[in-house]
């Protein structure tokens, strides 16, 4: 087990002795682990690097290695509960290509030490690229280090990170983002994606190809490509713009954006947008619209205790009025009637008196 360092912040730190790749390893990446941090994130992103690295599934690390980075020797709880030891102290971030620094849940205090944090910093200095990983985005965002640069984001965590960092320019669309150095994954099966490609560039085809059949993935996706996400019903396959508006409808539900910047943010024109909307799925761009909000409020009827008007304004509705004739519109039933409801029904939940 590794000694425990004792901070960036003491002068005359001794640093342990800087480390050079091995003859023959083309990629190395050193791993930031956050508490609670997610661990498929993790097992996709070094078995992606394994598995590009194998011959003969003997597990070796002939081409990449990685070391899973900390300040202190002390084993790393994920959000499953499944504990990861480091491999080695924090030290020189120059003998790693990539310092990938993998999230989790948002609700921790400090999810990285101060001493850690130095050590990104470091490595920004050095010009190391750092990779924010799923929720790794935030304590990137956090700690500065997205300044002027473009971060991705799951659509999951789209509406949190717009609040809490509102000067970043920010998209949920693509699966990753690559700018000035810094690279933001949205995590889940993205996280494959990314490893491969940067399999691809530092070691070379053959070795991407290996782990991707390995993982029975067709092919590799890449960072443009629009996250895995329908908010509404839709037929199994229906174009990729149409996936993109409709996330972009779903991200700005509490503003209402026009249909005409909608179609702007996908690269079409309105009327090309409405076209494509009504060959895949024979409803209109606003209609969409209109369902993904009336899918919001009815959660918030049920799930919440906000007044009508809180939840008229949370889906792009200026008064309870209008929001209550287009909900009943939709469901054929009104907001009061449908928490009526929902209330009796936790009432004869087992456990409930």
């Amino acid at each position: 087990m590794f000694e425990r360092g004792i901070g960036y912040v003491v002068a005359n730190r001794r640093e342990p002795p800087k480390t050079h790749h091995r003859p023959g390893v083309e990629l190395r990446v050193g791993f930031v682990l956050a508490r609670h941090f997610t661990l498929s994130a993790f097992s996709l992103f070094v078995d992606t690097l394994r598995l590009a690295s194998d011959v003969d599934d003997r597990s070796g690390r002939r081409l990449c290695d990685w070391d899973i980075i900390s300040s202190t020797p002390h084993m790393i709880r994920s959000s499953s509960g499944i504990n990861v030891s480091p491999t080695t102290r924090l030290g020189d971030p120059e003998r790693f290509d990539y310092i990938a620094v993998i999230g989790g849940l948002l609700d921790v205090e400090e999810q990285l030490d101060r001493e850690t944090m130095a050590f990104l910093h470091e490595a920004s200095r050095k010009k190391i690229k750092i990779i924010g990983v799923c929720t790794g985005s935030f304590i990137l965002a956090n700690a500065g280090l997205l300044r002027n640069r473009q971060a991705c984001v799951s659509w999951l965590h789209h509406s949190e990170f717009k609040a809490r960092f509102p000067g970043i320019r920010l998209t949920s669309q693509r699966l990753f983002v690559e700018d000035a150095g810094v690279i933001t994954c949205a995590g889940g099966s993205s996280v494959a994606d990314l490893a491969a490609l940067l399999v691809r560039r530092h070691v070379g085809e053959h070795a991407e190809k290996n782990a991707l059949e390995i993982l029975q993935l067709d092919r590799r996706r890449e960072g443009r490509e629009v996250q895995s996400r329908a908010p509404i019903p839709l037929p199994v396959h229906f174009d990729d713009r149409i996936k993109a508006a409709l996330i972009c409808m779903e991200q700005n539900l509490d503003e209402r954006i026009g249909i005409d910047e909608i179609a702007i943010n996908v690269g079409l024109s309105r009327r090309q947008l409405e076209r494509v909307f009504h060959k895949n799925t024979g409803i209109s761009p606003a209609e969409a619209y209109e369902k993904i909000r009336m899918k919001k409020a009815m959660l918030l009827i049920e799930r919440t205790s906000k007044s009508l008007i809180e939840v008229a304004l949370d889906v792009g509705f200026a008064s309870s009025s209008h929001f209550c004739r287009r909900f009943r519109a939709n469901f054929g039933i009104t907001p009061n009637a449908l928490r009526k409801q929902s209330g009796s029904r936790q009432s004869l939940r087992p456990g409930k008196e």
